[in-house]
């Protein structure tokens, strides 16, 4: 699944991006306060109805990430481990073992806001945010990862499988890093002049001409969602 943005016309599709941006944050201080089963819990039910609202399917959204896995499972089970017997103490896993899961639930919002913002609305919202200069450089610098970022997948994606009908898969598990790596490496190199190459062409300037924002009555519920979350967290 590519996480990135997909047109529709769902409810979290239609919200201003400084409304779904507010979300994010307030869903992130309620999930750092209460790492707890209740908490979590309470915040499940949340990012689902964040994924219903958006038509993010639940599947495939855990199959885009499915490349945190090793480090999210990894974590309890190094937590767990000792050098002496009993060797795994379970009791010692829960804490991180509630850490990966709200990380998980992290992952899930933001793939709701990465799948019903554009990238031209998210870089809006961010220098409304964080005005001047400063604000210019963060919306672009985010605008461009979460344009090339696919690309980039795509392209080790690409590499693996050309590798995968060369036989690659024969050689050892170092060669295949190098070789992944090293084409990998050259192909954002390239992508990163083909940008800069791009962005002169087209006149690049600080103060472009972007979309115009505006609130509606639609974002009044997911504000008052977003306070609710901000003041669970400072409880």
């Amino acid at each position: 699944m590519s996480l990135g943005h997909v047109h529709g016309d769902t409810y979290v599709h239609r919200l201003d991006p400084r409304t779904k941006l507010l979300v994010q944050a307030a869903f992130a201080v309620a999930a750092v306060a209460h790492t707890t089963v209740p908490g979590l819990l309470a915040l499940s039910l949340l990012a689902g109805v964040a994924l219903a609202l958006s038509g993010t399917p639940l599947g495939r959204t855990l199959w885009g990430y499915r490349s945190f896995a090793p480090f999210l499972v990894a974590a309890p089970l190094v937590e767990a481990a000792t050098l002496q017997p009993p060797y795994l103490v379970p009791a010692d896993a829960v804490a991180p073992a509630l850490a990966s899961y709200r990380v998980v639930l992290l992952l899930l919002v933001s793939a709701a806001y990465l799948r019903t913002t554009p990238v031209r609305e998210s870089r809006t919202a961010i220098q409304w945010f964080v005005p001047g200069r400063a604000g210019v450089l963060l919306g672009t610098g985010v605008a461009f990862v979460l344009r090339f970022l696919p690309l980039l997948k795509r392209d080790l994606a690409t590499i693996r499988a050309a590798g995968d009908a060369r036989l690659a898969d024969r050689r050892s598990t170092l060669d295949r890093i190098r070789l992944v790596g090293v084409t990998g490496l050259r192909r954002v190199l390239r992508r990163a002049d083909g940008l800069a190459l791009a962005l002169q062409a087209r006149c690049f300037a600080w103060n472009p001409t972007l979309p115009p924002l505006a609130f509606g009555r639609r974002d009044a519920p997911a504000l008052v969602v977003a306070a609710g979350l901000v003041a669970a967290g400072a409880l």
